[in-house]
């Protein structure tokens, strides 16, 4: 019988959950013992290392989208055509317009 059938569910939790972060502070030194050596490596002939993280993905930027419709007879109302159609272009819509007669 090994000690981990002695021990209760929570105390496996516990344990695990340890074991985790002690694996994560162990990669985390390697990690930066490589890095080091890595840019001492690059310094000796004379050369600089510029080092990007692959696990971290950049941050997404918006990206803003021009408008393609506009309201006829208020021009604060527009929509780019992506995602649902507003209010108001859906009751032009109901009543026998089409998108082409507001586009920008």
């Amino acid at each position: 019988m090994s000690e981990f059938e002695k021990l209760s569910e929570n105390e496996l939790e516990v344990m695990i959950e340890n074991a985790r972060k002690a694996l994560e502070l162990l990669q985390v030194g390697k990690r930066k013992e490589v890095i080091a050596q890595i840019k001492e490596l690059a310094a000796s002939i004379n050369m600089a290392a510029e080092l990007t993280d692959l696990d971290k993905k950049p941050a997404r930027k918006g990206v803003s989208v021009p408008f393609k419709y506009r309201h006829p007879d208020d021009a604060s109302k527009q929509w780019t055509g992506r995602g649902v159609a507003p209010k108001w272009m859906q009751d032009l819509i109901s009543n026998g317009h089409t998108k082409a007669d507001f586009k920008i």
